[in-house]
Parts: structure tokens; sequence; C-alpha cells
């Protein structure tokens, strides 16, 4: 079953309300939505403490490779935060669909998150609503997390896995916790509000054992490149993205 995915492009299917079609910022791949901050950041800088120049983030591929990973949900429209409220101008067209959501975002009140590691007081948790259904092929959920590696961002996105394959004909909303609680300004349209990406639906079998004599030496082997010299999963490990 694997072994059949090796290769697969998968197709993912986003819908809107028809009269939302060319008002609202699509889904992106997740690549494409990279923050100028790491853009900006130097690929070495001097360290006091190894007293010589060494590498960031910026050269780290599982860092990047994460960031890049599946796609991303953006806000639809500004929204201007002050003194803990939300408010926006977006004045929509009527929708086909009556039960439709016309607001960027909700809230869910603090009592569904009391006793949980996420309750802050009693602040209320967002709940930035979906504009677009997200279909899957068969088989298939949908992970949704905050932005990865973005603690820039003034709030936290909760996780959640939905089986998307068969819930998609309404939208996913995406529940977060506000943390920046003196924060004073806009949210722009376009921010990214979740990251996405499909994972399979199997049973997981988990098998722990000791190295055996080849595998010690591969280890050996590995780790003494390594200790040699920088980019050897760069160069000889990962894989391209999209390419099996």
């Amino acid at each position: 079953c694997t072994q059949a995915r090796i290769g697969h492009r998968m197709n993912i299917v986003f819908r809107c309300d028809p009269a939302l079609i060319d008002l609202l910022p699509r889904p992106v791949p997740a690549k494409a939505a990279l923050p100028d901050w790491l853009r900006q950041m130097a690929p070495r800088v001097p360290s006091p403490l190894h007293q010589r120049s060494i590498r960031t983030v910026k050269q780290c591929p599982p860092f990047v490779d994460a960031m890049t990973h599946g796609f991303v949900i953006p806000l639809p429209c500004d929204v201007t935060v002050s003194d803990g409220t939300f408010a926006w101008d977006w004045p929509l067209p009527p929708l086909a669909v009556p039960g439709h959501p016309r607001a960027p975002l909700s809230f869910h009140v603090p009592e569904q998150i009391a006793g949980s590691p996420l309750a802050h007081g009693q602040r209320s948790a967002l709940k930035f609503n979906s504009f677009w259904t997200i279909e899957l092929e068969p088989g298939w959920s949908l992970m949704a997390v905050h932005p990865i590696n973005r603690d820039d961002l003034p709030f936290r996105s909760i996780s959640g896995l939905v089986d998307a394959d068969r819930f998609n004909a309404v939208g996913i909303n995406f529940p977060a916790i506000w943390t920046d609680p003196v924060f004073c300004g806009v949210l722009p349209r376009g921010t990214p509000i979740a990251q996405c990406y499909p994972v399979p639906r199997e049973t997981l079998t988990l098998t722990c054992e000791p190295m055996n004599d080849a595998q010690l030496h591969r280890y050996d082997e590995v780790a003494a490149q390594i200790m040699a010299g920088p980019g050897v999963y760069r160069r000889r490990h990962r894989s391209k993205r999209g390419v099996p």
C-alpha cells in the first residue's frame, strides 16, 4: 500500500461559494508563503562561544523543509486588533449558501478550553472561519497545525486532524489562542492562519530492536561523515521536495 503511493501526486480540491471565487485569497503551497525573516536571515553568523562562524537555521534542511511542507490557509481580509478587540471592514456580496459565515473569525468561550494548557484565565479562543472546503483523496486525513516555526505570529493555531476525504461538504474552521496581549495593529490579508498537509490513515506497527553489525558499521560511517564537515544530510540523504 505504501509502495503504491511513492511518486503519487495528490489532488487536493478547494471549493468556495460562487460569489467568493474572485474575492478570496487562495490556499497556496507552504513554500510560497515563507516569512520575510527567513529570507533575510544570514546563513552564517559569528559565535563567541565557538570562536568561529556557524550556520543558522536558514541552512538547516529539516527546519526549512518543515516550513515548506503542505499548504497554508490565508486570512481572507485585514483584521485590526486593538485593546483585545478585533475589527474588519470586509463587505461581502450576497452568498449562495444562507448559513455560510461572513466574518473572518469568531470565538470559542473560555469554558471550552478550561482545564487544558490552552486556557489563559477567562480569555476566549479565536476561531478562524473557513471559506474553502477541502477535499482529499480516499483514505487520507488532513492535519492542520500552527504555521510551522512561525512564533512571530501573535496567535497559536490549535492542531487538529480531520478526515477530509469524508468531511468536505463544509469548511474546516481553525481554532487558535491569541498569545500576544499587547499586540496592536493589523493582521494583513494573506497571513497564514494554519499549515495543512495530508496524512494517510493506516495502522502503525512500531518495532524496537538492536542494531546488527551492518547497521552499527553504517551508523559509525555516517556519524564520521557528519563530524568531518557540514551538508551531509542535504547532499546525500535529503530528497528533493516533490521527488520520490
